[in-house]
């Protein structure tokens, strides 16, 4: 394999159709969200995505096959519009394969009739706080103004957003159609489902689905648990004459 792949298991022309993304990054709080939403709605898985920029392992199954990492395609039918959803094992490890997994992906998401680009990341901030904001960044200002209303914060986040979730809003304008990254503050050194579970409110609400949220709510409650563990930690690390710093617990 010389190059990014992706491989239609179906035909699936979509309706005033938008992206969102839910690949591994900063607290995992896109693979977390994308995840619940392609599991509470159903979504068809429609294409897989392989390439040689991911990489070089195979995941053992228990069926004690080898897996390719890949990254998959899931297709929702909604009532105002339709959904891909573009969820995976990882990205791309470099900056050139990056960039090349981002064309493929945007070229095929247009092919299949979507309008409109929605990445869901994390913003690290090296601190625990019981507030979740969400943070993001627009290549709209009618977009923007309509999540602000719904309680994203712009402007205020500061910094670079590395891989997918920044690359395809930007390389989505450059192809005509509209481009947003949400982004949950988190610490950044666990799964913080909490975070998910703020930014999985706003991109509900932004396009009109209901799911059940009590099974995230229940993750929610786990990761609180996790945050007071931590608070513990730090708590007595500074006891020993530590730093007040938990990045060592990775």
């Amino acid at each position: 394999m010389k190059e990014t792949i992706i491989l239609e298991r179906k035909k699936r022309k979509l309706k005033n159709g938008v992206l969102i993304t839910g690949l591994p990054g900063i607290g995992l709080i896109g693979q977390i969200v994308g995840k619940y939403l392609v599991n509470e709605l159903r979504a068809e898985k429609v294409a897989l995505l392989l390439s040689p920029h991911f990489p070089h392992q195979v995941i053992m199954t228990k069926s004690g096959k080898p897996r390719l990492v890949k990254n998959r395609f899931y297709a929702y039918k909604g009532k105002g519009r339709d959904v891909l959803f573009l969820l995976g094992d990882v990205q791309a490890i470099s900056s050139v394969g990056q960039y090349e997994v981002a064309g493929k992906v945007l070229e095929y998401a247009i092919k299949n009739g979507v309008n409109e680009v929605i990445t869901v990341g994390g913003y690290s901030t090296g601190k625990i706080t019981q507030e979740r904001r969400v943070h993001g960044v627009s290549t709209s200002e009618k977009i923007k103004k309509t999540f602000a209303k719904l309680g994203v914060v712009f402007g205020e986040a500061r910094g670079s957003i590395v891989g997918a979730a920044g690359l395809l809003p930007a390389l989505a304008k450059m192809k005509g159609i509209e481009g947003t990254c949400l982004m949950g503050e988190t610490h950044g050194s666990y799964a913080d489902s909490a975070a998910a579970n703020r930014v999985l409110e706003i991109v509900c609400k932004y396009l009109g689905i209901k799911v059940d949220f009590t099974k995230i709510e229940a993750m929610a409650k786990e990761s609180e648990k996790m945050i007071k563990m931590l608070q513990e930690e730090m708590k007595r690390a500074v006891e020993h004459g530590l730093p007040p710093d938990i990045s060592y617990i990775r």
